[in-house]
């Protein structure tokens, strides 16, 4: 099997290398094939230095490279560069400043041999700002949330990918990807351990109410009812928001 990851940049140089050292640090290399994609939006810090400073390292641990740096429209027209670029069999998004566990790989290589799924996703370590963590459990329900569903561990097939690609209608498109397979029937499967970890506060967690009121529009628009959920999930897009809110 061969795996892509694809990590966007931006202005990335102090989050990225704990990114890119979870990837070179994965266990039983050899056993399968890595690809490492990074997409930048025309950094103007030190990220394309670093990037090319671990382009070496990352080729003699047998990672195949591919790097571009230009403007882009956003992380999603960013994302959506990265997967037609793609080669392996299954890709995974890892954002700058997120994390892989060691045996990250080595589990998704099991899980999409053994259960011939087509999109799986597993647990997510979160961290807050004051160092408490917390792991925010992958689960698959009737009822749609995005607290049951966590992006950074999820890896799909690449011909899905190709052929779905990112709408680019808001803040939320990953999660309205997922939506999306949902309602196609794709073969999705979870697994009950961390994969992954991610340091909250970013955009999806920004408290602003500004910043609240687009991402209840966002996510009620283009993730479900444009997939074709009912209007009564409008509720949960602002109990997420409020939850985010009150507990972060």
């Amino acid at each position: 099997m061969k795996i892509s990851i694809i990590t966007v940049t931006y202005n990335s140089e102090e989050t990225l290398q704990k990114t890119i050292d979870s990837v070179l640090s994965q266990e039983n290399p050899g056993t399968y094939e890595v690809e490492y994609i990074f997409i930048d939006g025309a950094s103007k810090d030190g990220t394309v230095k670093r990037l090319e400073q671990n382009k070496e390292t990352l080729s003699e641990k047998g990672i195949r490279v591919q790097m571009v740096s230009e403007p882009d429209h956003g992380i999603y027209d960013a994302m959506n560069k990265g997967i037609r670029l793609a080669t392996g069999d299954v890709i995974g998004i890892l954002n700058s400043g997120d994390w892989y566990e060691p045996d990250t790989l080595k589990v998704v290589q099991e899980t999409f041999e053994k259960k011939d799924c087509e999109l799986m996703f597993a647990n997510i370590r979160m961290y807050r700002s004051n160092g408490e963590t917390f792991v925010k459990k992958a689960r698959l329900r009737g009822f749609q949330t995005s607290r049951d569903w966590n992006h950074p561990t999820t890896f799909v097939k690449a011909a899905l990918y190709k052929d779905n690609p990112f709408r680019d209608l808001g803040i939320h498109d990953d999660y309205g990807f997922y939506l999306q397979m949902r309602k196609q029937e794709r073969r999705i499967v979870t697994v009950d351990r961390v994969l992954a970890n991610f340091p909250m506060g970013g955009a999806s967690n920004h408290k602003s109410l500004k910043a609240c009121k687009k991402r209840i529009r966002d996510r009620y628009r283009y993730c479900y009812r444009i997939n074709g959920y009912s209007r009564f999930y409008f509720l949960e897009c602002v109990a997420i928001e409020a939850a985010k809110y009150i507990l972060g």
